[in-house]
């Protein structure tokens, strides 16, 4: 009988053949393992279940963990009491190892404590022999729906879970769509603002550079004229007054600067030419499109306009560049990049000085760009998070926490990689690698 014999209803032999003729056909090849050191018992359980299930036998528990071994069994029905290991040690044993077969112990020891004792090991239930054939069948069909039910909330659990896994790559996805619009967004401004100052300068400065060669040319022309007065015979009266009037004004010194005005004017004019030029090349206003990009160019460029930061004197800054072909890509994107990882360096020496260096070279096919501080370095704790979107170590106001997720949007967008490498107080290298030639796929999607 089962310690839980009172909850099971009365049913004749032919009835319950009848009803779990149906019930198991779901279960119809499920395994059962059957160890008793009695043949006896052993053969009546196989001849009762043999019906429903594929029944194997063994005569101790060093036989049962063999054929455990070598196949998968859905249950084990066991004695308490055989020679050499016991039904306990076989359930702690099949608990341990084989924890997705359940155990039903069948034994002639009727003490409760046994049985709470067993149940506790993990056994499904604790019969006490001789136990009726109904009584065993409904048992063996309740421990294998548990066990299925049991497999089922395993399974069910690895999907929610791979659902969540899901989630979370799509919420990080969803925030790199968010940055790249923001990214988008910005260099929409940046292009309106370009092609504005573009606008604004070029005409004031190309006509004051121009007036300025009209006026040099016109102060030449008057020197001739003066230096033609300066030769003729003046009165004595005449040439005192002159030569009070020369007094009055510096004449020396006026014709002596004027020459310097006018250079230094012209170099001005040159000077707001260039950055004007430069801004141009930063920005690519008329090269918008996917096409063959001189990194080196791009790079100057991008110095260039972040002269502030590099010309004072506390921070140097090095170009080792390398023999690197034209590449395919987003000029303006390139240039956002260079841009974000070159003040990130100089941020990162700061005030106390010290050396950025730029590197450029080839391997295999693609090109890869380092650029390198001697900055504090970034903690270990937070080099994971550098790239998500919003996160920042600068001061609130000092920083969106956006540059680095829109330069990683961008290498990623060109196909290639950007990495990076940091020891607490020995600085940073950020190392970016772009394709020489995006595949067919990528400028598929970008367009």
């Amino acid at each position: 009988m089962s310690i839980t014999e009172t909850t099971i209803p009365q049913i004749t032999l032919n009835g319950v053949s009848r009803e779990f003729a149906a019930f198991s056909e779901l279960d119809a090849r499920a395994r059962l393992l059957i160890v008793d050191d009695s043949a006896v018992v052993r053969r009546a359980f196989s001849r009762g279940l043999s019906a429903f299930y594929d029944c194997d036998e063994a005569s101790d528990a060093q036989e049962a963990m063999d054929l455990l071994r070598e196949t998968n069994y859905d249950l084990v029905i066991t004695d308490i009491i055989m020679p050499g290991l016991s039904g306990v040690e076989l359930l702690r044993k099949i608990v341990s190892e084989y924890p997705e077969t359940a155990v039903l112990v069948v034994s002639g020891v009727d003490r409760p404590q046994r049985a709470l004792d067993a149940i506790r090991l993990g056994a499904f239930d604790y019969l006490i022999k001789p136990c009726e054939p109904e009584v065993l069948q409904i048992t063996v069909e309740r421990a294998l729906e548990r066990s299925s039910l049991i497999r089922n909330a395993k399974k069910y659990k690895q999907d929610l879970e791979a659902r969540n896994e899901e989630l979370v790559r799509g919420k990080k996805q969803l925030e790199r769509l968010q940055a790249q619009i923001i990214h988008s967004e910005k260099m929409a401004s940046l292009g309106q603002l370009a092609a504005g100052i573009a606008h604004e300068l070029n005409n004031p400065v190309g006509f004051v550079f121009g007036n300025l060669e009209l006026l040099e040319r016109a102060i030449a022309d008057l020197m001739k004229l003066i230096e033609f007065y300066e030769s003729l015979y003046l009165d004595d009266a005449t040439a005192r007054i002159a030569a009070e009037l020369k007094d009055s004004i510096c004449y020396d010194q006026t014709i002596e600067d004027l020459t310097s005005i006018i250079t230094d004017c012209q170099d001005g004019t040159v000077r707001i030419r260039d950055i004007v030029q430069n801004l141009r090349t930063f920005s690519r206003l008329d090269e918008a499109e996917f096409k063959g990009t001189d990194i080196h160019e791009g790079i100057d460029s991008t110095i260039r306009l972040l002269s502030r930061y590099f010309s004072g004197g506390n921070i140097r800054l090095m170009r080792e560049f390398g023999e690197v072909p034209t590449i395919e890509a987003y000029s303006a994107q390139l240039n956002q990049v260079w841009t974000n990882l070159l003040v990130n360096a100089a941020q990162a020496v700061g005030d106390k000085g010290g050396v950025v260096t730029i590197r450029t070279r080839r391997e295999a096919d693609s090109v890869i760009v380092e650029v390198s501080d001697s900055g504090d370095g970034i903690a270990p704790e937070i080099i994971n998070r550098i790239f998500d979107p919003f996160f920042t170590t600068k001061p609130v106001g000092e920083g969106t926490g956006l540059g680095l997720t829109i330069t990683f949007g961008i290498v990623e967008r060109h196909g290639g990689k950007i990495t990076v490498d940091s020891r607490p107080g020995e600085g940073s290298t950020f190392s970016v690698e772009l394709p020489l030639n995006v595949r067919p796929a990528d400028r598929a999607t970008e367009a």
